[in-house]
């Protein structure tokens, strides 16, 4: 039985980042601040070019001393500000990862991914996808790699470490699995395996969210202290990947709980932003669950604007804002696509975090998802009619058109253009957009099947576009993995008009599969699905904005036209989508170059 953290002497250290409060004397000590593991051998701090403009200054925090970016930004040159960060950070990112084209690191790290779902284990969205790929590419070019998810169930694979520890105020146990070259470690709690989704249940989300996911950051930081696994314990030289503001208190107990006691000296963290629309924000008073000392209190607080106000007139719009304390206090954040990145830092899509995102642009990398080239391989896939590549696609899709018109019981004929839609039913994914162009759209002879479940009035409106257009339409509300291929192999066109979409994957999937995305110019879509050039021969899609029914039926019009009357154009669209690399190791050497960044320099906060 690991103790519980314990009351250590005082001391006159504070918190050297700026957000992370007021100074004051008294602090906890974290579980097993007594044993300061030896750093381990190989992960040494190396000197690599320092074109990002990175910070050499120990303990810096851009409060205190803004960046070039950031002064460019004082002088309301906001859109220079934005430039810069772009230039000199993502292009470059792109840059030195084209030389690491082997397929080991130059460098070996102990990566520990904490991620309140994993797939196949636990998945709601993209973030399971990610957390249940990227670490294997990861461990596949040489790093020791540790992911650290709640146990929802009685899982099959992962057997029970007995190991245990008393964090929180309760107890948690570790089971542990591991595959593809990655330690899949899941932390038993009570508060985890219950009936419902892995948030909420029909009645709303859970109400101790909060709990179970502070249990989960503690208890990650916990395992690789003391979780001796097959090659041994990971010890503290760690650079941690905190997902969403579920994992984003990782680097706030990692300065204010380990650092002062001499554990994870040369831990770094970073946080994975895959949607800033979830912050986990709770009332202020909820901060002494957290068992954190008082002087960080700041580094959660949060205020909102009158307009933007809930829950007591006391409060005055003040929360414990999950997502602001893990940007406020992590070594550098990361977001799944360099279009994200950007928009992340605007008042459109930036949630209200967007000043200190802007004050942190020179530590915010956007890096692309990749997708599991074994499961979307069109060469090999179970799902699909007709097996095809890159070489006889034209045969392939004709036939899985012809498969999905008979099983939907559509018309059969070859030279209609098939139109899919495959995503959640809501505004953000802009189902709304498709049957607002429906009634335009299936006036230019055209089939569209849709797939999804969500919104309620949505799900209506489906039912409604398949009986108003019975031999064209098809709306199947709910949700089916072998149908989602088969849309993907049989469609023409697949429709993507998210309002905002951090990285989205089905377009990548589309164009595996020889489908040419239309789609809203935003987050991810817009570095993916790059605009249709008939002069230049360039291009792998189509896409709009702004983000209205007109622009939509205006750019489909233009898709439509191609498919009819310029055939070998739309071909080159499909070619040049089914070769496009989209695997999971070129997200991987990206991450690399993040990393060594992050070693680069001293901690952010401690």
């Amino acid at each position: 039985m690991v103790n519980a953290a314990v009351l250590l002497q005082q001391s006159a250290t504070s918190p050297s980042c700026k957000a992370s409060g007021s100074r004051r004397n008294k602090r906890l000590a974290a579980p097993h601040a007594e044993r300061a593991f030896a750093r381990l051998s190989g992960t040494e701090t190396v000197a690599i070019s320092l074109r990002r403009g990175n910070s050499l200054s120990k303990g810096f925090c851009a409060a205190a001393h803004p960046s070039t970016i950031e002064e460019h930004t004082k002088l309301g040159d906001a859109a220079r500000a934005q430039s810069i960060h772009r230039d000199t950070s993502d292009d470059f990112l792109q840059e030195e990862t084209e030389h690491k084209r082997s397929h080991r690191a130059k460098i070996a790290f102990n990566i520990v991914f904490v991620t309140s779902e994993v797939a196949p284990w636990s998945k709601t969205g993209g973030l399971g996808d990610v957390c249940g790929s990227l670490p294997p590419a990861l461990a596949a070019r040489g790093h020791r790699v540790m992911v650290v998810a709640p146990q929802y169930q009685q899982y099959p694979e992962p057997s029970t470490t007995g190991v245990s520890a008393d964090i929180l105020g309760t107890t948690v146990g570790f089971s542990h699995y591991s595959s593809k070259g990655v330690d899949w470690v899941f932390v038993e709690h009570e508060s985890y395996d219950r009936p419902g989704g892995l948030y909420g249940d029909e009645s709303g989300v859970y109400g101790d969210n909060q709990f179970r996911f502070a249990l989960l950051n503690v208890a990650a930081l916990e395992a690789p202290l003391i979780l001796k696994l097959d090659e041994g314990l990971f010890g503290d030289d760690c650079i941690f990947i905190a997902n969403d503001w579920h994992g984003a208190l990782v680097p706030v107990f990692l300065a204010a709980k380990y650092r002062p006691h001499g554990v994870y000296q040369h831990a770094r963290s970073i946080l994975a932003v895959h949607n800033l629309r979830h912050q986990g924000v709770y009332p202020p008073g909820t901060f002494s669950m957290l068992q954190l000392p008082k002087e960080w209190y700041n580094a959660l607080e949060w205020q909102y604007p009158p307009h933007q106000r809930q829950g007591s007139y006391e409060e005055e719009g003040r929360c414990v804002n999950t997502m602001k304390a893990g940007i406020s206090c992590a070594d550098r954040v990361v977001t799944v696509s360099p279009g994200y990145a950007w928009e992340i830092q605007t008042p459109e899509g930036g949630w209200g975090m967007e000043g200190m995102l802007t004050s942190r642009s020179y530590a915010l990398n956007g890096v692309l998802n990749g997708v599991d080239l074994v499961e979307w391989d069109p060469d090999n896939d179970p799902h699909i009619y007709q097996n095809f590549n890159e070489s006889n696609f034209a045969e392939g899709k004709k036939a899985n058109k012809a498969g999905l018109q008979k099983e939907m019981g559509l018309p059969e004929r070859p030279e209609v253009p098939v139109i899919g839609f495959i995503g959640r039913l809501d505004y953000q994914k802009g189902a709304d957009l498709v049957l607002g162009a429906a009634h335009w759209l299936l006036n230019q002879d055209v089939q569209i099947i849709c797939l999804g479940t969500g919104d309620k009035h949505l799900e209506a409106g489906m039912r409604w576009l398949e009986s108003a257009y019975p031999d064209k339409a098809r709306g199947w509300v709910g949700f089916n993995v072998p149908m989602s291929h088969k849309i993907t192999a049989a469609c023409d066109l697949l429709l993507m008009p998210s309002r905002f979409e951090p990285c989205g994957l089905n377009q990548l999937y589309a164009m595996r599969y020889g489908t040419v995305p239309v789609a809203h110019a935003t987050g991810g879509l817009r570095d993916t699905v790059l605009p249709f050039n008939p002069w230049e021969v360039t291009g792998t899609g189509w896409t709009f904005s702004p983000c209205t029914v007109d622009a939509f039926t205006a750019t489909l019009g233009q898709a439509l036209d191609t498919y009819r009357n310029h055939t070998d154009s739309f071909r080159d669209l499909q070619s040049r989508g089914m070769v496009r690399d989209s695997s999971w190791d070129k997200a991987a050497q990206e991450y690399e170059q993040i990393f060594e960044w992050a070693k680069v320099d001293a901690p952010y906060c401690q």
